[in-house]
């Protein structure tokens, strides 16, 4: 007569695959799950995440974690825990898509390199290409712009400090306009 197996002679189902006659320890519970059931779970959870495998990875982990904790209260009779494992899986991945809803929506993926912002180039590029310009002007002539451009001076002050007459100040400043126009325009720059 055939004997009966019963929980002396050994546990029936999937706890027998998990748990030798001798105790079991956590490391070997969670190594024999991941042997097992990650990648029926994983196949079943990418269905789920449209495909997004690190979305999945992430879920099969959850699952297996929660597997890990309850696995003392799982039914030791079941032949499989695929069904309870894919049933976690599902919610938490319910539970992800609820959370992604709640809040404000992310940025994009776009590299940052496309965000628009102010580019302090040009600005550089002009003080340069004037400081230049104005290095190539006479002494008398950067003077007089820097008293009455610069230093904003009226053409009687600008007469004052520099100890000459206004008639002269107001000559320099034209022709000291007109020179710095033309060292523009050799450097490329048009009004």
């Amino acid at each position: 007569m055939a004997k009966t197996p019963t929980r002396a002679d050994g546990e029936r189902g999937w706890l027998r695959r998990l748990r030798p006659v001798e105790a079991p320890d956590d490391e070997r519970v969670v190594a024999e799950l991941y042997r097992e059931y990650h990648r029926p779970l994983l196949s079943f959870v990418m269905r789920l995440t449209s495909g997004d495998r690190q979305w999945a990875e992430d879920v099969v982990q959850e699952t297996m974690l929660r597997a890990w904790r309850t696995a003392g209260r799982l039914d030791s009779e079941a032949s499989s825990l695929m069904p309870w494992l894919a049933t976690v899986a599902r919610r938490i991945v319910i539970d992800d898509r609820r959370r992604k809803d709640a809040r404000p929506l992310e940025t994009g993926e776009e590299p940052l390199e496309s965000v628009p912002m102010p580019d302090e180039t040009d600005h550089l590029l002009r003080q340069v290409v004037v400081a230049d310009a104005l290095s190539s002007l006479s002494p008398a002539h950067r003077q007089i712009l820097n008293e009455t451009i610069l230093r904003d001076r009226s053409v009687n002050e600008a007469a004052a400090a520099l100890g000459i007459p206004v008639g002269t100040v107001k000559s320099r400043v034209y022709y000291a306009i007109r020179a710095a126009r033309l060292a523009m325009e050799e450097r490329g720059v048009t009004a």
